[in-house]
């Protein structure tokens, strides 16, 4: 089990990564990224039972679904730091012919991935399907999805959070990255979410927040409460309060940096305020 100060030097070194692997191709969403390093570094580093050996079955293994797929450098640094893939590919970031493109796909069979995302809204549609596939199957392993808030703007999210009440899907923790910003904007200005936590409750589900969302220790704290809801016949769903950029100082609290790539300059900046700690790529 590794220690909090491995888990904080753990993402460190990813914020390193989505630096560069965007810099690198003057494209990709670092904010983001950036945003939800400390969710994913606890996923994989600590929560997750999965193996490294990838099949698409994953029987017997627990699954998780990237629904906001524009976030893929965040993803793709994870995925190789934890055995997915070797951690030099990083560098092949969105370049022709390489597996990890912008938004994540399947036909390039990148070790992690199970299905192609950032055609936002879905991904809540195929986590459902998946978790009830373990049911099915008498798998009583876990399905974890992650969505950005600005994504439960479209519809087919909600008919699928109803439907998830609706069937009774107990062994699905769906996350939502609350930023409070997107491509556009603050979500307020946008399209208002109004209480979301209310409105979860209101079509079933179990809701808890985590109010510290970059905050290593009360992810753990808070991703662990919400395992031990599972499997009393509501679908979970974790409000993640982040902060977009978050560890870059210049990149935070705004949408400015949702999609726009730092130049030398910057890049020099965010690498100097995060210390390499396990060797870049």
């Amino acid at each position: 089990m590794p220690t909090i100060q491995q888990l904080e030097d753990f993402a460190t070194q990813v914020r390193r990564d989505i630096l560069r692997m965007v810099h690198a191709v003057n494209s990709g969403h670092p904010g983001g990224s950036l945003g939800c390093t400390e969710f994913f570094t606890v996923l994989y580093q600590e929560l997750m039972n999965y193996n490294t050996d990838f099949n698409m079955d994953g029987i017997g293994e627990d699954l998780f679904f990237l629904s906001n797929g524009h976030i893929s450098p965040v993803y793709y640094s994870v995925l190789a730091r934890s055995g997915f893939f070797p951690v030099k590919e990083l560098a092949t970031f969105r370049k022709i012919n390489s597996r990890l493109q912008g938004h994540p796909t399947t036909h390039e069979h990148l070790p992690g991935v199970r299905i192609a995302s950032g055609s936002l809204g879905q991904g809540l549609s195929v986590a459902i399907g998946a978790a009830q596939a373990k049911k099915l199957n008498d798998d009583a392993s876990l399905v974890y999805s992650l969505h950005g808030d600005g994504e439960l703007q479209e519809g087919q999210v909600w008919e699928a959070i109803m439907y998830a009440a609706g069937k009774k899907v107990d062994n699905l923790i769906a996350t939502v990255d609350y930023n409070g910003q997107q491509i556009d904007g603050a979500t307020d200005d946008v399209m208002p979410l109004g209480n979301l936590r209310a409105k979860f409750e209101a079509f079933g589900w179990d809701v808890l927040e985590i109010e510290k969302g970059n905050n290593i220790s009360a992810i753990l704290d808070g991703m662990k409460e919400a395992k031990t809801r599972t499997g009393r016949g509501k679908p979970i769903c974790v409000l993640l309060h982040t902060v977009m950029g978050n560890g870059v100082d210049f990149m935070m609290h705004t949408h400015a940096w949702h999609g726009k790539a730092p130049n030398d300059e910057q890049l020099a900046i965010g690498l100097e305020q995060n210390a390499e700690t396990l060797g870049d790529y």
